[in-house]
């Protein structure tokens, strides 16, 4: 068969691009080297998927406004065609009902990722898209006539290609970077990628200790140690990056929202060593405001050992370190503490210093930074400016946003306007014409 569109790796991107260009007419060959398609899906958002975040009365600037400036400027014409709402309409449509949790992260009502995955390769199969799965590309050339892809076993024709293999997050996914390769063949720089939204490593054991515990509410921060600084407490003004949101200690250091979003920081760092994490597990109110409400509950706690008030600001298992760090007896009566005693108390709660040894790395990454360059990407049709034909969509890309759905709504964009180019540039005439046949 003689293809118009031949699309590489069967991911959030690939599946809805092959069903944007199938449904417009395209010829849509979609190889997957997996067995299974979409193997990130599956285990994105814990197995649940967080499809995509909830927007306000913005539209898609909520949508664009979580990536960088460059990011959300080339994001722009991708996020207009398939915006965050009409996501969950095609999702809907194959039967999948959604819901927004009050974070504004939007998951499937069943809480299965299965169901949005199956939704999206319903949707490409019914538009017309062929799969072919354990398809693993092993060559790529470009001829006058269009591309050649070759597998172990089978050579596919078409004058277009669509790069939708991923990046290196979770490469047990199968997410192995090969789309670098290819794009630096055909002339692309790729911005060397690194691990993002992955859990932060420290050595203290203390931290390792309270695996399990989560906070709902706490606000994370990297700074460069500063001895002096570290003395006197860390500002806003030194802060290199910082995330309220939930957290989780782990057996090996931090994981949830507020770690994952500002790992990338750590993985960019050339001098990790120096890095430490400030902790405010208590970040509803500023310093001041909150040592005057601890110190009024001390006064007023009567004979209660100081544990008591603190354990009703924080689990007892985080009170006990935080009182120990603190150096305030546990069993010391509330009202019996000094003003330094509190001070340093209010300090460790708002402003506990954590050395960071790393983070997990690829293996546990929820998405790749860096990527295929976004400077020779036509951000208005995700074509190549230098190849004719080639196009590219997804995580392979220098695109990566923060935890909420963010970078599965910048994948199912930038593949829908793919799939739609591709449609645009193939020749109506001759579509209609195989239609009639059809």
């Amino acid at each position: 068969m003689t293809w118009d569109l031949i699309i590489v790796g069967a991911g959030a991107a690939g599946l809805m691009a092959a069903a944007r260009a199938a449904e417009l007419g395209c010829r849509t060959l979609l190889l997957e080297k997996n067995t299974k398609v979409g193997v990130k899906i599956l285990m994105s958002g814990g197995t649940r998927c967080n499809i995509t975040h909830a927007t306000n009365q913005q539209g898609i600037a909520d949508a664009f406004a979580a990536f960088d400036k460059k990011q959300a400027g080339f994001l722009r014409s991708a996020l207009a065609a398939l915006p965050p709402e009409k996501v969950i309409e095609l999702i809907e449509a194959e039967g999948v009902a959604t819901k927004v949790e009050d974070t504004g992260k939007i998951f499937p009502v069943s809480n299965r990722a299965i169901d949005v995955r199956d939704a999206l390769v319903r949707r490409a199969k019914h538009s017309g898209a062929m799969l072919a799965i354990g398809a693993a590309v092993a060559q790529i050339e470009k001829r006058e006539t269009g591309f050649i892809v070759k597998t172990a076993d089978q050579q596919f024709t078409a004058p277009n290609l669509l790069i939708t293999s991923g990046g290196q997050s979770y490469p047990g996914c199968g997410t192995t970077g090969d789309g670098y390769a290819w794009a630096r063949q055909f002339g692309h720089e790729v911005v060397h990628p690194v691990p993002a939204l992955t859990p932060i490593t420290t050595d203290e054991k203390w931290v390792r200790d309270l695996q399990g515990i989560t906070l709902p509410d706490a606000m994370l921060a990297i700074v460069h140690h500063d001895p002096q600084q570290e003395a006197n407490g860390y500002s806003p003004k030194h802060f290199l990056a910082r995330r309220r949101s939930s957290v989780l200690f782990t057996h090996f250091g931090f994981s949830g929202p507020a770690a994952l979003d500002i790992s990338r920081t750590v993985t960019l760092s050339t001098e990790r060593t120096s890095l430490k994490l400030v902790c405010d597990f208590l970040p509803t109110s500023g310093f001041e405001n909150f040592l005057s409400q601890l110190t009024d509950d001390c006064r007023g706690s009567g004979r209660s050992n100081v544990s008591a008030v603190v354990q009703d600001l924080l689990p007892k298992r985080l009170a006990g370190v935080v009182l120990d760090r603190a150096g305030v007896p546990a069993v010391k009566r509330a009202a019996e503490l000094s003003r330094q005693e509190i001070r340093r108390l209010a300090g460790m709660i708002k402003g506990t210093i954590v050395p960071i040894s790393g983070t997990l790395g690829f293996q546990k990454a929820e998405v790749t930074a860096g990527g295929v360059s976004l400077n020779k990407v036509d951000s208005g049709t995700m074509q190549s400016t230098i190849i004719d034909g080639l196009y590219f969509a997804g995580e392979v890309l220098d695109i990566d946003g923060p935890i909420g759905g963010y970078n599965f709504q910048a994948a199912f964009s930038t593949g829908w306007l793919a799939g739609q180019s591709v449609a645009d540039n193939t020749d109506i005439a001759e579509i209609q014409n195989r239609a009639q046949k059809d």
